[in-house]
Protein backbone atom coordinates (compact mmCIF):
# COMPACT_ATOMS: atom_id res chain seq x y z
CA UNK A 1 0.00 0.00 0.00
CA UNK A 2 1.75 3.76 -0.68
CA UNK A 3 0.57 6.24 1.59
CA UNK A 4 -0.65 8.69 -1.33
CA UNK A 5 -3.38 10.76 -0.98
CA UNK A 6 -6.68 9.30 -2.80
CA UNK A 7 -10.59 9.17 -2.64
CA UNK A 8 -12.13 6.60 -0.24
CA UNK A 9 -13.01 5.00 -3.20
CA UNK A 10 -9.49 4.27 -4.46
CA UNK A 11 -8.21 3.67 -1.39
CA UNK A 12 -10.89 0.91 -0.47
CA UNK A 13 -10.45 -0.69 -4.05
CA UNK A 14 -6.96 -1.53 -3.36
CA UNK A 15 -6.99 -2.30 0.79
CA UNK A 16 -10.29 -4.60 -0.30
CA UNK A 17 -9.12 -6.03 -3.46
CA UNK A 18 -5.47 -5.75 -4.02
CA UNK A 19 -3.59 -8.43 -5.94
CA UNK A 20 -2.17 -10.78 -3.63
CA UNK A 21 -2.73 -8.10 -0.47
CA UNK A 22 -5.83 -6.73 -0.11
CA UNK A 23 -8.29 -7.39 2.86
CA UNK A 24 -10.35 -10.13 1.34
CA UNK A 25 -7.99 -10.94 -1.46
CA UNK A 26 -4.71 -11.98 0.69
CA UNK A 27 -3.78 -15.98 -0.06
CA UNK A 28 -5.02 -18.20 2.74
CA UNK A 29 -7.29 -15.54 4.68
CA UNK A 30 -10.63 -16.29 6.61
CA UNK A 31 -12.68 -14.57 4.40
CA UNK A 32 -15.72 -12.86 5.75
CA UNK A 33 -16.84 -15.51 8.36
CA UNK A 34 -13.50 -15.25 10.04
CA UNK A 35 -14.05 -10.99 11.12
CA UNK A 36 -18.01 -10.25 11.44
CA UNK A 37 -21.33 -12.44 11.39
CA UNK A 38 -23.69 -11.89 8.30
CA UNK A 39 -26.97 -13.93 8.26
CA UNK A 40 -24.99 -16.65 6.35
CA UNK A 41 -23.04 -17.51 9.47
CA UNK A 42 -25.67 -17.29 11.79
CA UNK A 43 -28.06 -20.46 11.19
CA UNK A 44 -28.71 -22.68 8.58
CA UNK A 45 -31.91 -21.46 8.42
CA UNK A 46 -31.20 -18.65 6.02
CA UNK A 47 -29.72 -20.60 3.69
CA UNK A 48 -33.20 -22.85 3.75
CA UNK A 49 -34.71 -19.53 3.38
CA UNK A 50 -32.82 -19.12 0.07
CA UNK A 51 -33.62 -22.19 -0.95
CA UNK A 52 -37.36 -21.78 -0.29
CA UNK A 53 -37.40 -18.44 -2.57
CA UNK A 54 -35.44 -20.56 -5.11
CA UNK A 55 -37.88 -23.01 -5.32
CA UNK A 56 -40.44 -20.26 -5.57
CA UNK A 57 -38.69 -19.08 -8.50
CA UNK A 58 -38.24 -22.07 -10.30
CA UNK A 59 -41.82 -22.87 -10.16
CA UNK A 60 -42.39 -19.43 -11.79
CA UNK A 61 -40.25 -19.79 -14.02
CA UNK A 62 -41.50 -23.03 -15.12
CA UNK A 63 -39.30 -25.38 -13.86
CA UNK A 64 -36.39 -24.97 -16.77
CA UNK A 65 -34.05 -27.48 -17.76
CA UNK A 66 -31.47 -25.49 -16.23
CA UNK A 67 -31.66 -23.00 -13.48
CA UNK A 68 -29.05 -20.93 -11.88
CA UNK A 69 -28.20 -19.46 -8.49
CA UNK A 70 -25.54 -16.66 -8.69
CA UNK A 71 -24.05 -15.87 -5.36
CA UNK A 72 -22.40 -12.10 -5.40
CA UNK A 73 -20.09 -11.58 -3.41
CA UNK A 74 -20.08 -15.38 -1.98
CA UNK A 75 -16.93 -15.08 0.38
CA UNK A 76 -16.26 -18.98 0.77
CA UNK A 77 -19.26 -20.80 -0.17
CA UNK A 78 -20.92 -21.11 2.44
CA UNK A 79 -24.59 -19.64 1.33
CA UNK A 80 -24.26 -22.22 -1.98
CA UNK A 81 -23.11 -24.90 -0.08
CA UNK A 82 -25.92 -24.69 3.12
CA UNK A 83 -28.54 -24.03 -0.37
CA UNK A 84 -27.59 -26.87 -1.77
CA UNK A 85 -28.05 -29.34 0.97
CA UNK A 86 -31.46 -27.61 1.87
CA UNK A 87 -32.78 -27.91 -1.86
CA UNK A 88 -34.73 -30.76 -2.89
CA UNK A 89 -33.27 -33.51 -4.80
CA UNK A 90 -35.18 -33.05 -8.18
CA UNK A 91 -34.42 -28.93 -8.15
CA UNK A 92 -30.47 -29.51 -6.85
CA UNK A 93 -30.05 -31.64 -9.94
CA UNK A 94 -31.12 -28.99 -12.43
CA UNK A 95 -29.50 -26.16 -10.65
CA UNK A 96 -26.55 -24.46 -11.81
CA UNK A 97 -24.82 -22.82 -8.40
CA UNK A 98 -22.41 -19.91 -9.23
CA UNK A 99 -19.95 -18.33 -6.64
CA UNK A 100 -18.85 -15.35 -7.88
CA UNK A 101 -16.50 -13.45 -5.58
CA UNK A 102 -12.70 -11.66 -5.84
CA UNK A 103 -11.17 -13.82 -3.31
CA UNK A 104 -9.62 -17.45 -5.06
CA UNK A 105 -11.55 -20.60 -4.80
CA UNK A 106 -11.32 -22.34 -1.65
CA UNK A 107 -10.02 -25.76 -1.29
CA UNK A 108 -12.98 -28.56 -0.67
CA UNK A 109 -15.70 -26.76 -2.12
CA UNK A 110 -18.39 -28.83 -3.67
CA UNK A 111 -17.49 -29.57 -7.57
CA UNK A 112 -20.90 -28.43 -8.08
CA UNK A 113 -20.39 -24.69 -7.19
CA UNK A 114 -18.74 -22.87 -10.51
CA UNK A 115 -16.35 -20.18 -9.02
CA UNK A 116 -15.81 -16.82 -11.38
CA UNK A 117 -14.72 -13.64 -10.55
CA UNK A 118 -16.83 -11.67 -12.16
CA UNK A 119 -20.82 -11.43 -13.10
CA UNK A 120 -21.79 -13.79 -15.78
CA UNK A 121 -22.56 -12.24 -19.17
CA UNK A 122 -25.39 -9.68 -19.71
CA UNK A 123 -28.84 -11.96 -20.23
CA UNK A 124 -27.08 -15.29 -19.52
CA UNK A 125 -28.88 -16.55 -16.38
CA UNK A 126 -32.29 -17.69 -15.81
CA UNK A 127 -33.34 -18.57 -11.75
CA UNK A 128 -32.39 -16.32 -8.76
CA UNK A 129 -29.01 -13.74 -8.61
CA UNK A 130 -28.35 -13.18 -4.54
CA UNK A 131 -26.29 -10.58 -3.07
CA UNK A 132 -25.67 -10.96 0.36
CA UNK A 133 -23.89 -7.92 2.09
CA UNK A 134 -21.97 -7.32 -1.08
CA UNK A 135 -23.03 -4.06 -2.15
CA UNK A 136 -21.81 -2.41 1.20
CA UNK A 137 -18.78 -3.78 -0.19
CA UNK A 138 -18.77 -1.78 -3.27
CA UNK A 139 -16.18 1.19 -2.79
CA UNK A 140 -17.70 4.48 -2.72
CA UNK A 141 -16.37 8.23 -1.95
CA UNK A 142 -17.06 9.88 0.94
CA UNK A 143 -17.93 13.64 0.99
CA UNK A 144 -17.75 16.21 3.97
CA UNK A 145 -19.34 20.08 3.69
CA UNK A 146 -16.91 22.63 4.57
CA UNK A 147 -16.92 25.38 6.84
CA UNK A 148 -18.59 27.17 3.94
CA UNK A 149 -21.10 24.27 3.74
CA UNK A 150 -19.77 23.18 0.37
CA UNK A 151 -19.09 19.12 -0.21
CA UNK A 152 -15.83 18.26 -0.87
CA UNK A 153 -14.44 14.75 -1.30
CA UNK A 154 -12.95 13.17 1.42
CA UNK A 155 -9.13 12.56 0.40
CA UNK A 156 -7.09 9.79 2.88
CA UNK A 157 -3.92 8.10 3.10
CA UNK A 158 -3.20 4.36 3.67
CA UNK A 159 -3.34 5.29 7.39
CA UNK A 160 -6.12 6.43 7.68
CA UNK A 161 -5.20 9.88 8.01
CA UNK A 162 -7.65 11.99 6.04
CA UNK A 163 -8.48 15.79 4.41
CA UNK A 164 -11.24 17.49 2.35
CA UNK A 165 -10.15 17.98 -1.41
CA UNK A 166 -12.20 19.71 -4.12
CA UNK A 167 -15.65 20.29 -4.45
CA UNK A 168 -17.96 17.54 -5.87
CA UNK A 169 -19.23 18.04 -9.06
CA UNK A 170 -20.99 16.28 -11.76
CA UNK A 171 -22.77 12.79 -11.86
CA UNK A 172 -21.69 12.78 -7.96
CA UNK A 173 -22.65 16.16 -7.44
CA UNK A 174 -26.19 14.83 -9.15
CA UNK A 175 -26.47 12.26 -7.38
CA UNK A 176 -25.65 13.71 -3.52
CA UNK A 177 -28.61 16.02 -4.68
CA UNK A 178 -31.04 13.16 -5.52
CA UNK A 179 -30.37 10.66 -2.75
CA UNK A 180 -28.50 12.28 0.29
CA UNK A 181 -30.04 15.70 0.39
CA UNK A 182 -32.39 15.68 3.28
CA UNK A 183 -36.17 16.57 1.45
CA UNK A 184 -37.96 18.91 3.49
CA UNK A 185 -41.20 17.40 4.55
CA UNK A 186 -45.03 18.76 4.10
CA UNK A 187 -44.96 19.81 7.80
CA UNK A 188 -41.11 20.51 8.12
CA UNK A 189 -40.01 24.01 10.09
CA UNK A 190 -40.14 26.47 8.20
CA UNK A 191 -38.91 29.65 9.03
CA UNK A 192 -39.35 33.26 7.14
CA UNK A 193 -36.17 34.95 6.34
CA UNK A 194 -35.47 38.37 4.30
CA UNK A 195 -35.09 38.12 0.35
CA UNK A 196 -33.19 39.90 -1.84
CA UNK A 197 -35.43 42.22 -2.55
CA UNK A 198 -36.22 42.92 1.21
CA UNK A 199 -39.03 40.77 1.29
CA UNK A 200 -39.58 37.29 3.30
CA UNK A 201 -38.83 34.08 1.71
CA UNK A 202 -38.89 30.49 2.90
CA UNK A 203 -36.41 28.55 4.11
CA UNK A 204 -36.98 24.69 5.64
CA UNK A 205 -34.47 23.58 8.21
CA UNK A 206 -33.63 20.69 6.69
CA UNK A 207 -32.43 22.49 3.26
CA UNK A 208 -30.12 24.68 5.90
CA UNK A 209 -29.18 21.72 7.73
CA UNK A 210 -27.78 20.33 4.18
CA UNK A 211 -25.10 23.12 4.29
CA UNK A 212 -23.62 22.40 7.67
CA UNK A 213 -20.34 22.06 7.95
CA UNK A 214 -18.56 19.05 9.00
CA UNK A 215 -21.54 16.69 7.31
CA UNK A 216 -20.63 13.50 5.58
CA UNK A 217 -22.27 11.11 3.32
CA UNK A 218 -21.38 8.59 0.76
CA UNK A 219 -21.38 8.63 -3.05
CA UNK A 220 -23.51 5.55 -3.45
CA UNK A 221 -23.34 5.84 -7.48
CA UNK A 222 -21.10 2.74 -7.54
CA UNK A 223 -23.42 0.68 -6.15
CA UNK A 224 -26.76 1.58 -8.05
CA UNK A 225 -24.26 0.95 -11.56
CA UNK A 226 -22.72 -2.42 -10.08
CA UNK A 227 -26.77 -3.75 -8.64
CA UNK A 228 -28.07 -2.44 -12.49
CA UNK A 229 -25.11 -5.03 -13.79
CA UNK A 230 -25.89 -7.56 -11.61
CA UNK A 231 -29.80 -7.34 -12.82
CA UNK A 232 -29.08 -7.20 -15.91
CA UNK A 233 -27.47 -10.92 -15.93
CA UNK A 234 -30.86 -11.99 -16.06
CA UNK A 235 -32.91 -13.53 -18.62
CA UNK A 236 -35.94 -14.28 -16.30
CA UNK A 237 -35.87 -14.69 -12.80
CA UNK A 238 -35.69 -12.64 -9.66
CA UNK A 239 -32.49 -10.65 -8.30
CA UNK A 240 -32.05 -10.25 -4.55
CA UNK A 241 -30.04 -7.56 -2.56
CA UNK A 242 -29.47 -8.00 0.85
CA UNK A 243 -27.72 -5.11 2.89
CA UNK A 244 -27.42 -3.08 5.66
CA UNK A 245 -29.28 -0.15 4.49
CA UNK A 246 -30.96 3.79 4.60
CA UNK A 247 -33.61 5.32 3.03
CA UNK A 248 -33.67 8.87 1.87
CA UNK A 249 -35.19 10.42 4.33
CA UNK A 250 -33.46 9.07 7.14
CA UNK A 251 -30.00 9.21 6.14
CA UNK A 252 -27.20 9.27 8.84
CA UNK A 253 -25.81 13.04 9.21
CA UNK A 254 -21.92 11.48 9.43
CA UNK A 255 -22.38 8.70 7.17
CA UNK A 256 -21.71 5.05 7.82
CA UNK A 257 -18.07 4.30 6.75
CA UNK A 258 -16.67 1.99 9.40
CA UNK A 259 -14.39 -1.21 9.88
CA UNK A 260 -14.26 -4.41 11.27
CA UNK A 261 -11.59 -6.86 12.01
CA UNK A 262 -11.51 -10.17 14.43
CA UNK A 263 -15.29 -9.76 15.12
CA UNK A 264 -15.27 -6.25 16.30
CA UNK A 265 -16.01 -2.58 15.10
CA UNK A 266 -12.50 -0.73 14.10
CA UNK A 267 -11.83 2.66 12.74
CA UNK A 268 -11.92 2.13 8.57
CA UNK A 269 -8.29 2.48 7.62
CA UNK A 270 -7.60 1.72 4.21
CA UNK A 271 -4.17 -0.71 4.46
CA UNK A 272 -5.56 -3.67 3.69
CA UNK A 273 -5.90 -4.75 7.66
CA UNK A 274 -9.63 -4.69 8.28
CA UNK A 275 -12.89 -4.81 6.43
CA UNK A 276 -14.05 -1.26 4.84
CA UNK A 277 -17.92 -0.82 5.03
CA UNK A 278 -20.76 1.53 4.51
CA UNK A 279 -24.55 1.05 4.33
CA UNK A 280 -26.48 0.83 1.18
CA UNK A 281 -28.75 2.98 -0.22
CA UNK A 282 -31.04 0.57 -1.39
CA UNK A 283 -33.51 3.07 -2.59
CA UNK A 284 -31.39 4.48 -5.06
CA UNK A 285 -30.23 1.28 -6.39
CA UNK A 286 -33.84 -0.02 -6.96
CA UNK A 287 -35.03 -0.18 -10.81
CA UNK A 288 -38.65 0.79 -11.62
CA UNK A 289 -39.92 -2.81 -10.88
CA UNK A 290 -38.01 -3.35 -7.82
CA UNK A 291 -39.79 -3.42 -4.17
CA UNK A 292 -37.90 -3.21 -0.92
CA UNK A 293 -38.89 -4.74 2.11
CA UNK A 294 -36.86 -5.38 6.23
CA UNK A 295 -35.25 -8.83 6.31
CA UNK A 296 -37.77 -9.87 9.18
CA UNK A 297 -41.01 -9.49 6.62
CA UNK A 298 -38.94 -11.59 3.50
CA UNK A 299 -38.04 -14.10 5.65
CA UNK A 300 -41.18 -14.53 7.94
CA UNK A 301 -42.76 -14.74 4.31
CA UNK A 302 -40.42 -17.47 3.33
CA UNK A 303 -41.32 -19.46 6.52
CA UNK A 304 -38.55 -18.54 8.94
CA UNK A 305 -40.22 -17.68 12.45
CA UNK A 306 -39.05 -16.89 15.47
CA UNK A 307 -42.07 -17.83 17.95
CA UNK A 308 -41.13 -20.66 20.59
CA UNK A 309 -42.73 -24.14 20.69
CA UNK A 310 -45.66 -25.05 22.80
CA UNK A 311 -44.62 -25.91 25.89
CA UNK A 312 -46.36 -28.64 25.64
CA UNK A 313 -44.21 -30.44 23.20
CA UNK A 314 -41.11 -30.45 26.33
CA UNK A 315 -43.72 -33.02 27.90
CA UNK A 316 -44.32 -35.20 24.92
CA UNK A 317 -41.22 -34.81 23.29
CA UNK A 318 -38.48 -33.22 24.62
CA UNK A 319 -35.37 -33.84 21.98
CA UNK A 320 -37.80 -32.56 19.72
CA UNK A 321 -39.03 -29.07 22.10
CA UNK A 322 -35.10 -28.91 22.29
CA UNK A 323 -34.76 -28.52 18.39
CA UNK A 324 -37.20 -26.50 18.16
CA UNK A 325 -36.15 -23.90 20.99
CA UNK A 326 -33.00 -23.95 19.11
CA UNK A 327 -34.27 -23.05 16.15
CA UNK A 328 -36.48 -20.34 17.08
CA UNK A 329 -33.22 -18.70 18.76
CA UNK A 330 -31.39 -18.88 15.69
CA UNK A 331 -34.92 -17.57 13.71
CA UNK A 332 -35.49 -14.87 16.33
CA UNK A 333 -31.40 -13.60 15.67
CA UNK A 334 -31.81 -13.76 11.68
CA UNK A 335 -35.84 -11.43 12.18
CA UNK A 336 -35.07 -9.18 15.45
CA UNK A 337 -35.78 -5.77 13.80
CA UNK A 338 -32.50 -4.09 15.82
CA UNK A 339 -30.29 -6.52 14.85
CA UNK A 340 -29.98 -8.52 11.49
CA UNK A 341 -33.80 -8.08 10.91
CA UNK A 342 -33.50 -4.65 9.86
CA UNK A 343 -31.84 -5.49 7.31
CA UNK A 344 -33.17 -3.98 4.08
CA UNK A 345 -33.89 -6.39 1.19
CA UNK A 346 -34.22 -5.12 -2.39
CA UNK A 347 -35.89 -7.50 -4.81
CA UNK A 348 -35.96 -6.98 -8.71
CA UNK A 349 -37.95 -9.55 -11.05
CA UNK A 350 -37.01 -9.54 -14.60
CA UNK A 351 -39.59 -10.85 -16.59
CA UNK A 352 -43.14 -11.74 -15.29
CA UNK A 353 -42.50 -15.03 -13.62
CA UNK A 354 -40.73 -12.82 -10.80
CA UNK A 355 -43.18 -10.77 -10.06
CA UNK A 356 -45.30 -12.10 -6.74
CA UNK A 357 -43.12 -14.31 -5.54
CA UNK A 358 -43.15 -12.81 -2.20
CA UNK A 359 -46.77 -12.51 -2.41
CA UNK A 360 -48.30 -9.50 -0.59
CA UNK A 361 -45.42 -9.22 2.15
CA UNK A 362 -43.51 -7.63 -1.45
CA UNK A 363 -45.11 -4.69 -1.26
CA UNK A 364 -44.52 -3.94 2.33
Amino acid sequence: MTNEWCGWREATERALYGPGDGFYTRPGGPGPAGHFRTSVHASPLYAGAVATLLCRVDSALGRPDELALVDVGAGRGELLTGVLAALPGEVAARLRPCAVERAARPAGLDPRIEWRGELPAAGSVTGLLFANEWLDNVPVDVVETDADGVPRRVLVRADGTERLGGPVDGADAEWLRRWWSPAAAPDAAVERVPDAAGGAASRSAAADAARSPGLRAEIGRPRDEAWAQAVRTLRAGLAVAADYAHERGDRPPFGTLTGFRDGREVTPVPDGSCDITAHVALDACAGPSARRLTQRAALRALGVDGRRPPLALAATDPSGYVRALSAAGAAGELTDPAGLGGFGWLLEPVGEAGTDLLGAVGAA
